[in-house]
């Protein structure tokens, strides 16, 4: 707009075949901006005769750089206008918000999730390490005579019995163990004493009856020795799977029972402390907390204890089964073994539902159940 204003003055401005400006009353006048009409603005020859041929001619002039003398009445946009600088802006305002950087809504959500792990492994690793700390401090308060622990007479007596009975049963175990590689080598011995006096009966015509009966002795000894040893195995069998299965199962619970109560001696003495001191605004949320987390561990201690008695019922119930069996299976077996009853012996292992292995090769006899 500002070039075309002054396009338009300077194409008003007349000016000499020299190429100076016209500085003569007519021309002075015709450049006066206010004696102008600008709406008919039109350059003429006719009053510079002198000047011919220097002026510059110009058409109508459709706008101007001054004001209008005239008031200029507004005129109103039409409806087809109006909506086309509507939807115009419409659509500028578009791109605007285009152009913004929208919150990734999404983005925000898929953030949180992310970080919901690592937020739960950090509150699981905090709660541990309070945990932690509070049955450390309990255990060494206990060891140390300070501090207090809450004891049920009855059911400790009961887990220190098991644990002493655990015990010697593992040594009987192991002097049965021993007993049964002891009596293995026997046996190879018998075997080859036998095999020994077998040849020599048949090399000795003159001896041949009294090596043969010597022979015949150790192969029934060693015989016999297998069906023992397939006893005694089975009876260490057993009595291993009460110790190491059914007892161990046991125990385990036991030592989360043990868990439990030094949690809930922890918050006990935690909750107690918190009682003994002030309370005030600041105090009162921690023992409303306390108070809670000693109800949650007291529940769990009463839970536990509950669950190892009925586990100490039926695991005494099982073990007086199981080594009534097992204890006259062994008696029996020995008795016949070293009676010399062979016959007593076989009868025993029928008793108890007890095979021999058919020996095949160099394999060795064994006891199985049916």
């Amino acid at each position: 707009m500002a070039e075309e204003s002054h396009r338009s003055s300077a194409a008003e401005i007349p000016v000499t075949s020299n190429g100076d400006v016209d500085q003569s009353p007519d021309a002075v006048f015709k450049r006066d901006p206010v004696a102008l009409n600008l709406s008919e603005s039109h350059v003429s020859s006719i009053n510079f005769a002198s000047t011919t041929e220097g002026i510059i001619e110009s058409g109508p002039y459709k706008g101007s750089a001054s004001l209008p003398t005239s008031p200029v009445t507004p005129v109103a946009p039409s409806s087809a206008v109006a909506s086309r600088l509507a939807r115009s802006a419409s659509a500028s305002q578009a791109d605007k918000d285009t152009m913004k950087p929208q919150p990734q809504s999404g983005a925000v959500v898929l953030s949180d999730d992310l970080k919901n792990p690592a937020m739960e492994k950090l509150d699981l690793v905090r709660k541990w390490s309070i945990n932690t700390y509070k049955c450390t401090r309990q255990i060494l308060s206990e060891k140390l005579g300070r501090g207090s622990r809450t004891v049920d007479l009855e059911l400790e007596a009961q887990i220190e019995v098991l644990r002493d009975n655990k015990r010697k049963y593992q040594n009987v175990i192991k002097l049965a163990q021993t007993l049964a590689n002891q009596l293995s080598q026997i046996m190879q011995t018998q075997r080859q004493l036998g095999d020994a006096f077998a040849d020599l009966s048949l090399k000795s015509p003159e001896l041949h009856e009294e090596f043969n009966y010597n022979a015949e002795t150790q192969k029934l000894l060693s015989k016999n020795g297998e069906t023992l040893l397939g006893a005694i195995n089975f009876f260490i069998s057993s009595v291993n799977t009460l110790v190491d299965k059914t007892i161990e199962d046991t125990m385990i619970n036991i030592k989360q029972y043990e868990i439990a109560r030094v949690e809930y001696d922890a918050y006990r003495t935690d909750l107690e402390e918190l009682n003994l001191g002030p309370r005030d605004a600041t105090t009162m949320p921690k023992i409303e907390l306390s108070q809670q987390q000693f109800q949650i561990h007291r529940e769990k201690y009463e839970r536990m204890r509950n669950d190892v008695s009925v586990k100490l019922k039926f695991l005494e119930e099982n073990k007086v089964k199981v080594l009534h069996n097992q204890l006259i299976l062994f008696h029996n077996a020995i008795a016949a073994y070293y009676a010399g009853n062979q016959q007593q012996l076989e009868q025993t292992l029928k008793q108890f539902h007890i095979k021999l292995k058919m020996p095949g090769g160099d394999s060795p006899s064994w006891l199985e159940e049916h």
